[in-house]
């Protein structure tokens, strides 16, 4: 199924995702009884490993074949001075992932993940919020598909990460325009503005909240006003994902204001998914707080890419390493009490 013909077709394939396989939670949920180590002796591990074994249907599982995703977009809302670096840094940043040369590679060898860069439409950035909708319907739609089509349907585990300067003010944006607030809860620095960069970046998101009131209708409204390509389509790919079963570890700011307007336009929509970390970046905080999700990590990590949801993916791998490699109190032959 490939729902891009329209905004109805892509809401009704999320409504119609399946749930997680209750008879393989119940499974793992008995093995983990009876592994060698005191009830609840690994905290969270065992949660995630229970997490997991349930999305993947499977009560001994292991992670094989993960993946990550970059997608890149270029912001017609960076004309506004939001941003410490100018747009032509997307375009070198995607050089930078193809050759290797960023933290996400080094992250994903680590993890053993699969890469794959897709910058969208960079030579024609979105438009600029402050006067009306980033995308028209036919460019979010699109967006949407190339997040949709990038997910390989024999991954199991997915990690969604961006590359998008000016990006953290349309993840701001998103954030008021879908929980409220004041738009100064919302802003963060970035790629490193100063206190007056800061104030301006406020402005700008007022300003946007004000030209795009349908923004409030909905997710996918908000996201197509306020939003990027590549925020766009990185709510496509973890759509797939729901869709497929495939497990989500989210990154950051920018990746969770993504996650954001799908848990507002379909209730369930983020029931595969698990915060990958806690980002420096405050709205994060916001965003996961009103999402009822827990972070795996803090690390101080803002730089996005993805790169904080790779580096739990080795928390993940351990967590199942336990469950799925420990033996039994009756394997190894020793009292259970």
């Amino acid at each position: 199924m490939r729902p891009a013909l329209s905004i109805q077709d892509f809401t009704q394939a999320l409504a119609a995702a399946p749930g997680p396989d209750e008879a393989a939670r119940a499974a793992a949920a008995d093995r983990n009884a009876q592994l060698t180590k005191p009830p609840g002796a690994l905290g969270r591990l065992e949660d995630l490993a229970l997490w997991y074994a349930a999305w993947r249907g499977d009560a001994r599982p292991r992670i094989a074949r993960p993946q990550a995703l970059i997608f890149a977009g270029n912001h017609g809302v960076a004309a506004q001075g939001v941003s410490a670096f100018p747009a032509e840094v997307t375009v070198q940043m995607v050089a930078n992932f193809e050759a290797g040369g960023a933290a996400i590679n080094q992250l994903c060898k680590e993890a053993g993940a699969a890469l794959s860069v897709h910058p969208l439409d960079l030579e024609t950035p979105t438009g600029d919020f402050t006067h009306g909708p980033a995308m028209s319907e036919a460019e979010f739609l699109a967006a949407l598909r190339a997040g949709w089509d990038a997910v390989d349907e024999s991954a199991d585990l997915l990690v969604v990460g961006e590359m998008g300067i000016a990006n953290t003010t349309s993840a701001a944006a998103l954030g008021l325009a879908l929980y409220g607030g004041a738009a100064r809860d919302w802003v963060c620095p970035g790629t490193g503005i100063d206190a007056e960069g800061l104030k301006r970046k406020t402005a700008v998101i007022e300003a946007g909240l004000a030209a795009n009131p349908n923004a409030k209708i909905g997710g996918l409204a908000a996201l197509r006003c306020l939003g990027g390509r590549e925020i766009a389509a990185m709510a496509g790919a973890m759509a797939r994902a729901r869709v497929l079963r495939i497990p989500l570890i989210l990154d950051g700011f920018i990746a969770t204001s993504a996650a954001a307007c799908l848990a507002r336009e379909v209730p369930g929509a983020l029931d595969h998914a698990v915060a990958g970390h806690l980002s420096a970046e405050g709205g994060h905080a916001l965003f996961l707080r009103e999402l009822g999700l827990e972070p795996i990590l803090s690390l101080g990590l803002r730089l996005g890419e993805g790169t904080g949801g790779v580096l739990a993916i080795q928390i993940l791998k351990a967590a199942l390493a336990c469950h799925s490699g420990m033996a039994t109190f009756a394997e190894a032959g020793v009292s259970d009490g």
